[in-house]
């Protein structure tokens, strides 16, 4: 097989139009999660709750909330399973794995002592669901031992799991709480399993047309992994070591750049040792910092101008004062006057959406 010469430039560009940040933006909602296959759902919304912030990201204003409230809840187009929400069209290649769930001795000796537990909540969702955990009780023969935040949270434990399993799906959301039901009526009837090696393989080549070009293994990263296998065809980037792989379908397309702000549980950043090879762009989250430690703020949202990161906002939205506070913008490299009118223009976009008024802004 021919192994694909790219230079940086080329495989930042395939990259972001992947991603769908490339112009024109995509149609609808249902057309960036099909072909981002996931978003990741997050509570933190110091500026917006980040499956939102993605969303908008590539849909810009026609963009709402409720947009992805009704996709999940009435018309199931999509799904949310282990902190990710999922094209419904995708579930037949989780099935399988879900019914060898869970993976860990510890967790599968914990569910054969509650099996009582397991069925005492399975029979009162079928019965009352969907539910609030806070309404199912506790009948758990043994509880769940941690040293963490799981400590004796038995059944939010037991839940957990039975998604895993696709005993249970999440029904929907009241506020940030999670609404659970039984997978019958969560999930569409009749969904085909797809075998866990073909699913894997498939999963992969879904995962490199999402990234657009990836390394064949990686380092682990928490949830999704940022590695497609032996996906696509061969690709060495120019100045970078090693083997990639590339989507083949994405080589010689057009590219027009835009300039957009990301949430940073955003796909195109969250592979940090890609961001730092194909992007030279360096980013850390740093929420978990003590403040006098932090660089670039709480939650720095990244800045893509065409086909590079070129800097960080430090911005906060206070809904109470109807306020978008921009702290500080970072510039990883100097601003001309065209791209910082660029970034002062996503920013009242963003901020406009938000109902906000912007604060800060220089």
């Amino acid at each position: 097989m021919v192994v694909h010469q790219i230079d940086r430039a080329q495989a930042r560009r395939i990259a972001v139009r992947a991603q769908l940040l490339a112009a024109p933006r995509p149609p609808d909602l249902l057309t960036v999660v099909r072909q981002l296959t996931l978003v990741q759902i997050d509570p933190t919304a110091a500026v917006a709750p980040s499956a939102d912030l993605v969303c908008w990201s590539r849909l810009g204003s026609s963009y709402q909330p409720e947009h992805l409230r009704r996709a999940l809840e009435r018309d199931r187009t999509l799904f949310e399973h282990h902190a990710m929400v999922r094209p419904m069209e995708d579930l037949g290649l989780h099935l399988a794995a879900m019914a060898q769930a869970p993976a860990h001795g510890r967790q599968r000796e914990w569910l054969r002592a509650n099996d009582s537990f397991r069925r005492d909540v399975l029979d009162l969702l079928r019965s009352n669901g969907p539910l609030l955990s806070r309404d199912i009780p506790d009948t758990c023969a043994v509880p769940w031992p941690s040293s963490g935040w799981t400590n004796n949270r038995n059944v939010t434990q037991m839940l957990e799991f039975l998604v895993l399993r696709g005993e249970v799906g999440i029904a929907g959301r009241r506020g940030r709480q999670r609404l659970w039901d039984v997978a019958e009526r969560v999930y569409p009837a009749g969904t085909p399993v797809v075998p866990v090696e073909q699913a894997h393989r498939l999963r992969n080549e879904r995962r490199l047309r999402a990234l657009g070009i990836a390394r064949e293994k990686t380092v682990v990263v928490p949830g999704e992994p940022a590695e497609v296998g032996d996906a696509g065809e061969p690709a060495v980037v120019e100045g970078v070591a090693g083997v990639w792989r590339v989507d083949p379908a994405a080589l010689g397309q057009p590219f027009t750049g835009r300039t957009a702000v990301l949430s940073p549980f955003d796909r195109l950043v969250h592979d940090r040792v890609r961001l730092a090879e194909l992007f030279d762009y360096e980013y850390v989250l740093e929420m978990y910092k003590p403040k006098a430690n932090r660089r670039w703020g709480y939650f720095a949202l990244p800045i893509l101008h065409g086909d590079r990161l070129v800097g960080k906002v430090d911005a906060t939205a206070d809904r109470r004062r109807g306020a978008f506070t921009v702290h500080a913008v970072h510039e990883d490299v100097p601003f001309t006057p065209e791209l910082t009118r660029a970034v002062h223009g996503e920013l009242h976009d963003l901020a406009s959406w938000l109902t906000l008024t912007v604060e800060g802004l220089r």
